[in-house]
């Protein structure tokens, strides 16, 4: 060959040839084990189960006490386990080996865990309708997921134009439920959103009107802080307190004053909690 033609390929390594081929099935054995509790562990349920391909093949239930195969190759293997009496004996006691010790283990994290929904009340626009807005009760990070919210116009419970979400795990082991009040609020007219909740002693009650009543409380504080303060500095140079300013030096030179200490944070303090 000359300098400019092509080297020949190798025997056998063509442009079409795979050098790996590729994975044509996917073949899966597995062992499973589930535990199911009743009040705590006052029953107690074990299964074992053996898949192959998603196929089960032979299950052990603590309930029956014995294998029972689903197909001719698991029942095979349920006849040879099932004539062994020290393995079944064995097997039965996995009830309390395997369910009831890890129970005890995983429960308080688990099973006993408790985090008491953070609740609001919010007034959303409405996409579809015209008018003042719709109020949306969210209730956040509570743990665990079962829950009832329900709205309420004074002491009547509003079950018709109630839309929820789904409960929605956040990832962390906590959940969040947004409830819509698709009815707009009326004038004069008290709505409140109650959560009942397995954290919570009794129901919490959340009226729209708390977020606001909060705020104005801060904002009064503040305002009344701000009064004391005002007239304690007037107090302060009306007594006297002009003469000792040095006007000879900057604020920051040697002649600088203090005004004395703030006004104690016990009056007027605005806590946004």
């Amino acid at each position: 060959n000359g300098e400019g033609d092509p080297k020949p390929e190798p025997e056998g390594l063509g442009v079409g040839t795979i050098l790996c081929p590729a994975l044509t099935a996917v073949f899966q054995f597995l062992g499973k084990f589930e535990c199911y509790f009743t009040n705590g562990t006052e029953k107690v349920r074990y299964v074992h189960r053996y898949l192959y391909n998603r196929e089960q093949l032979a299950m052990f239930d603590s309930d029956v006490g014995v294998y029972v195969g689903f197909n001719p190759l698991g029942e095979k293997w349920a006849r040879c386990w099932n004539s062994d009496p020290e393995f079944m004996e064995r097997k039965r006691a996995e009830v309390d080996i395997v369910c009831r010790h890890n129970y005890r283990l995983y429960a308080p994290f688990s099973v006993e865990r408790r985090v008491p929904p953070s609740v609001s009340i919010s007034l959303v626009p409405s996409s579809s309708q015209p008018g003042p807005g719709r109020l949306l009760c969210s209730v956040l990070d509570f743990y665990p997921a079962p829950i009832q919210v329900r709205w309420f116009q004074g002491q009547q419970e509003l079950s018709e134009h109630v839309v929820a979400t789904e409960v929605v795990p956040n990832g962390d082991w906590s959940y969040q439920l947004l409830v819509l009040l698709e009815t707009p609020p009326r004038r004069g007219l008290t709505y409140s959103c109650q959560v009942e909740h397995g954290s919570l002693e009794h129901p919490l009650k959340m009226p729209p009107d708390a977020a606001r009543s909060k705020m104005l409380t801060g904002i009064g504080g503040f305002v009344l802080g701000s009064l004391f303060l005002a007239l304690g500095l007037g107090f302060y140079l009306r007594s006297g307190g002009l003469s000792a300013i040095h006007h000879g030096e900057g604020p920051a030179g040697p002649g600088s004053c203090s005004l004395g200490p703030e006004p104690p944070l016990g009056v007027g303090t605005f806590n946004p909690s």
